[in-house]
């Protein structure tokens, strides 16, 4: 999955904004005002320190329950603690084209849905008839 498929993915989420409060390097994808996934433009550490010619990827943060979040970083490579993020909850996912897009549209429909369970129940019915 490149940056622009999952960012037209994100974005195809009901009530789902586009802001860049970081900085315009980095974009901050919300539901409803709160967080649920970001995409930066970042250089592996893995490919820094073994090529002349270092590798840069888009890596993509996404909310994720601590236990799989645990388990996914153990299945694929390109899966690892959320970078500049609450590592237990948040992973962050290194788009060099190693996982499958449906298992990364998966992930980040569970990250979506762990925002949304968190609002109020107002909210949370508002997004429910949008799915």
């Amino acid at each position: 999955m490149t940056d622009e498929q999952a960012q037209i993915y994100l974005l195809s989420k009901p009530f789902t904004s586009l802001d860049y409060p970081f900085g315009e390097d980095v974009k901050v994808f919300r539901v409803k005002n709160k967080m649920f996934a970001t995409i930066a433009l970042g250089q592996t550490a893995k490919s820094a320190k073994t090529s002349d010619e270092a590798k840069t990827y888009f890596w993509m943060n996404l909310k994720c329950d601590p236990h799989e979040a645990l388990i996914l970083r153990d299945i694929f490579p390109s899966v690892i603690p959320g970078y500049h993020m609450n590592k237990s909850q948040w992973n962050s996912v290194i788009l060099d084209g190693s996982i499958p897009q449906g298992e990364i549209e998966r992930m980040i429909d569970n990250s979506y849905n762990l925002v949304v369970s968190k609002m109020t129940k107002k909210d949370q019915a508002s997004i429910q008839l949008h799915l």
